[in-house]
């Protein structure tokens, strides 16, 4: 049965990857099918960002079909920002694919029922298609709550992207009054977090976005849906990458089909959920590891994060938000 949801594809220079994801697109065979490409920083790159928009020419289902093709270089915040700002201009809500993030066809079907469930439900802002738990099944339902949005193969409303504060313009007032800790309970977590924000904010890269929709998805308290099973596989992984070139066991994680919908009856945050994401895909556990080995902790105070030195700077190096 053809999504009837609007699909939003972001392509740039890597046709390979492009080609795969968009045959599960072509399964999936949405009625209406947004194409969002970023321009080639230099002449070697302009090819392939011909050859990958080529791909997305062949439409043989029935679809109405949308471009927005950048002559320049935008980069990754400003192109998936923009490029998320003119679907909405149409669609009141939509799925959302990256040119490396490999879904199962099942993907979709979850995506459109979840997004008809909780269309009015102002305390829901994400669906993604990620699990990062390595097997353990959180709920006996289909999905649980979570603070993470991740956005490998996500899907949101018009309703919620509002609120997307792309240059952290509200992090200070945000920080400053101590909303912070009532985002965590963890002070590792508290400062991991804190020390990302700082940098988003005073540094402004363009070439990511996505932590600046998780801070506004916690700046309005808002729950993330994520799947008991992972639907969604980052196959982007290499030395071509713009953030995922490092090794990782998220890499080309095995999808599987979500079956039949079962939803659930109640709207809260999986905590233990939410603790083991941060430890195991955010680096946590290593954190916490490292300040027992130097007998440091992290103190009640931003400053006292110095403590635990030098070794930490990998541990809090900005990394590809999942």
């Amino acid at each position: 049965m053809p999504c009837s949801t609007a699909v939003v594809f972001f392509i740039f220079r890597r046709p390979d990857l492009t080609a795969r994801v968009f045959d599960v697109i072509r399964q999936a065979q949405p009625t209406r099918l947004f194409i969002v490409a970023d321009g080639s920083r230099n002449e070697n790159e302009e090819i392939l960002c011909q050859r990958t928009r080529e791909i997305t020419e062949k439409i043989d289902w029935n679809c109405e079909v949308s471009r927005n093709y950048s002559d320049i270089n935008l980069g990754c915040r400003d192109r998936i920002y923009s490029g998320i700002n003119w679907v909405f201009e149409y669609v009141d809500e939509a799925i959302i694919l990256e040119d490396d993030c490999l879904p199962h066809l099942s993907f979709f079907q979850y995506c459109e029922t979840l997004l008809k469930y909780y269309r009015d439900d102002q305390r829901v802002m994400t669906i993604s298609g990620s699990n990062f738990q390595d097997g353990n099944k959180r709920t006996p339902y289909s999905y649980y709550f979570s603070k993470y949005p991740h956005s490998w193969g996500w899907a949101t409303w018009r309703r919620a992207w509002k609120h997307c504060d792309l240059h952290l313009e509200n992090w200070l007032e945000f920080t400053n009054s101590g909303l912070l800790k009532q985002v965590f309970s963890d002070e590792y977590e508290q400062q991991y977090w804190y020390r990302i924000f700082e940098r988003m904010w005073s540094e402004q890269p363009k070439d990511i976005w996505d932590y600046m929709w998780i801070f506004s998805c916690w700046s309005q308290s808002g729950l993330t849906i994520l799947p008991n099973v992972n639907l969604i596989s980052n196959i982007g992984f290499g030395k071509d990458a713009t953030h995922t070139y490092m090794e990782s066991h998220l890499a080309n994680m095995e999808i599987t089909d979500i079956g039949i919908i079962r939803h659930s009856p109640f709207v809260v945050r999986h905590v233990e959920a939410d603790c083991y994401t941060f430890d195991h895909v955010f680096g946590g556990k290593a954190i916490k590891e490292l300040a027992r080995k130097n007998n440091s902790f992290i103190g009640k105070t931003k400053s006292k994060i110095r403590h635990l030195g030098s070794k930490f700077k990998s541990l809090f190096a900005i990394r590809k938000t999942i």
